[in-house]
């Protein structure tokens, strides 16, 4: 996924991330197909790179594991609008409920209390299991217990606030409304309350009214980009297309602002039918970033009524060269082949407005300080929603943001709101079923995609979804088969390709038929020379067969001299000094291996055996002892137990780890 300059906040519109549950996989061996639908991570410039807020890298796999209480949660709505400080409530000497205490998050996304059953419990257990819910990010339940809570004291500001925020997460937007016009009656300033007005008014064609709501919505660079677009909007929706311009092109602010003041000018002009204006407007916003996928259709699809069906298939074709096969390009490539021309991309106020929320929401989703109830992207999107139910993007931007808030189960159902006829269905439907895995609904997982591949045979992507989770379960010569499967759809393989050899290389490996594990790992290396992982996992294994040991080593080094900062991979030369009984340099990576990868129970019981071969036997115990409560899989658990008892048991073969669970830069 290569960065962007600057903002481009419209790269296909979500910075999508991993398909498959990654575990830690390192970022270059995640499944792209999101990436294709929904674009890369934005720059570091653009929506949430507000002053004094400097944008969050989220991809690391710790992100989000704090579960250190409600307090960074509660803190967090400061991104949003800041909550007070604190719910005045006599809540320290109150215990948590115990039935919410011991839902899981499924479980919670599945049961939402009601209010009668609320109603038999105190204020202050409500408002306490209202942060737990808002703990696990689960909106609804949230918002039901901060609802209970605020009856028994409806005059508290803060619960109120609490209440509206979590309503409006949860998609709820009729009833955040009522909650943001209690909110504005005691907060006259409180931006997103009038926010949520001004898109209500919006919806309803009472343009006057949303136009005084969004002026008390603006303060700060995204607020005013927001509050312009819509406003501007609400214009066009009276008639008065030359105040909706104009009201764009007197809002001045940062560079990034060019793109989505261009982009919604074009979008004005095109639905009242002024083609010259529509045009040059788009070509604009084109020049700034021919690969903004909504810039890109709008474009191509206004080239499509008023230039050319060829002008408008350049357009989308050089999209396609830098994000290949992204759905709606695909379709609208061949509608153009087939002599149509194209509708314009917005055809009403409500939808022009919902754009604005969707493209702004959609880049600040992941950009926000913490994924949480309180983001303000995924309000955004809400709202879109609110004003276009049916906005697929929209709705695969939400979903995607409950993925990296773990809630897999609200991701589900937000992928079967997205409509049947839409050409992302498919998307949607591979998602689900990687989500249903990461449930440990794998049989459903497995179900559904058998079901979407034996509808469509060459589907790709659904044939490579259903590899990557069969290898992830470790049914090797099943996950050997589904990649076989997609490597005959393959006619000419590119280096793009060499994933999928390098993941039938390892199932072929793990099914113990290793000459196929080897061909496909050398293929691997043709596509992609010097790939660091498939150079570790080849040398790797040659040196614990003990076979071509010298370019085994020498390609373990020459992965490590790209990657010297990837635990996995410096593990593994240590691990490879073992294997060829150098124990001092073992010691050496693999301690430099441990400190880069401190909860990884392989790499630590790794140590353990090297300190115990150089006469450290106290620390050996200290490494195996700690590796066994870093919870190792069950296989190797007993080894690591059965070594805390006896010590460690000279091996008899050099294969004799062969069946370690996880081999540095396996994937898993």
């Amino acid at each position: 996924m290569r960065p962007y300059p600057g903002l481009n906040p419209l790269c296909a519109d979500w910075p999508y991330t991993t398909c498959v549950r990654e575990c830690g996989r390192p970022a270059s061996l995640q499944t792209p197909r999101k990436t294709v639908i929904l674009g890369p991570r934005v720059a570091s410039q653009g929506p949430g790179a507000e002053a004094g807020h400097e944008p969050v890298n989220h991809t690391s796999p710790s992100i989000n594991k704090s579960g250190d209480g409600e307090e960074r949660t509660v803190s967090v709505l400061t991104l949003f609008r800041s909550a007070a400080a604190g719910v005045v409530l006599a809540c320290s000497a109150v215990t948590l409920p115990a039935a919410l205490a011991a839902q899981s998050l499924q479980e919670a996304s599945r049961a939402v209390p009601t209010q009668q059953e609320l109603s038999h419990t105190s204020q202050s257990g409500n408002y306490l299991a209202a942060r737990q819910a808002n703990v696990i990010r689960d909106a609804a339940s949230a918002a039901a217990y901060y609802r209970a809570a605020l009856k028994a004291d409806p005059k508290n500001s803060d619960l109120l606030e609490l209440a509206f925020y979590a309503e409006l997460a949860g998609g709820n937007v009729d009833e955040a409304v009522k909650l943001a016009e209690r909110i504005v009656v005691v907060d006259r300033n409180n931006r997103n309350a009038h926010l949520v007005l001004g898109v209500r008014s919006l919806k309803q064609k009472q343009y006057k009214v949303a136009r005084t709501q969004l002026a008390l919505s603006m303060r700060g660079p995204i607020t005013d980009l927001t509050g312009t677009l819509l406003t501007a909007w609400t214009l066009a929706g009276m008639n008065d297309v030359h105040g909706a311009i104009d009201a764009i092109d007197r809002l001045t602010g940062p560079e990034w602002y060019m793109i989505f003041k261009d982009l919604h000018a074009g979008l004005i002009y095109d639905m009242v039918g002024n083609k010259k204006e529509a045009g040059k407007r788009f070509e604009a916003a084109y020049k700034l970033d021919p690969t903004a996928l909504r810039v890109s259709e709008a474009y191509g699809r206004w080239a499509s009524r008023n230039l050319s069906k060829q002008e408008a298939l350049k357009v989308y074709q050089k999209f396609n060269e830098s994000l290949p096969h992204h759905p709606l390009v695909m379709q609208a490539m061949d509608r153009l082949k087939k002599g149509e021309s194209l509708p314009p991309l917005v055809d009403s106020v409500t939808a022009g407005a919902a754009e604005v929320l969707y493209g702004l929401g959609a880049a600040l989703g992941r950009r926000e300080e913490e994924l949480s109830l309180a983001n303000r992207g995924l309000a955004y999107l809400q709202l879109a929603l609110h004003l276009e139910p049916q906005h697929a993007l929209a709705l695969l931007s939400i979903a995607d943001l409950h993925e990296a808030m773990k809630n897999h189960q609200a991701a589900i159902k937000v992928y079967e709101r997205i409509p049947e006829d839409s050409v992302l269905k498919r998307n949607a439907d591979i998602q689900l079923a990687l989500d249903l895995d990461t449930l440990e609904r794998t049989e459903e997982a497995k179900k559904q995609l058998e079901k979407l591949i034996a509808n469509r045979p060459d589907d790709l992507e659904a044939i490579l979804a259903l590899g990557n989770i069969l290898r992830d379960r470790k049914q090797y010569p099943d996950c050997a088969e589904a990649y076989g499967k997609a490597i005959a759809l393959i006619p000419k393989p590119e280096k793009a390709n060499w994933t999928v050899f390098y993941f039938r290389g390892i199932c072929y490996e793990r099914a113990k038929d290793w000459p196929k594990s080897e061909a496909d790992l050398k293929k691997a290396l043709d596509l992609y020379p010097d790939q660091p992982h498939v150079l570790n996992y080849l040398g790797y294994s040659w040196i614990d067969q003990g076979v071509h040991l010298d370019d085994g080593m020498r390609m373990i080094k020459r992965s490590v001299e790209q990657r010297p900062d990837d635990g996995y991979i410096v593990d593994s030369l240590g691990w490879a000094y073992e294997r060829l009984g150098n124990f001092d340099e073992a010691v050496k990576h693999l301690e430099r291996a441990v400190e880069l990868k401190p909860q990884d129970p392989t790499i630590n019981d790794h140590l353990g055996d090297v300190y115990w071969k150089v006469g450290r036997r106290l620390e050996a115990r200290f490494q195996w002892t700690h590796a066994r409560d870093l919870k190792p899989e069950a296989a190797e658990l007993e080894k690591i137990e059965h070594k805390l008892k006896v010590g460690l048991v000279e091996e008899t073969s050099s294969s004799a780890d062969a069946d370690k669970p996880k081999k540095p830069g396996d994937g898993g």
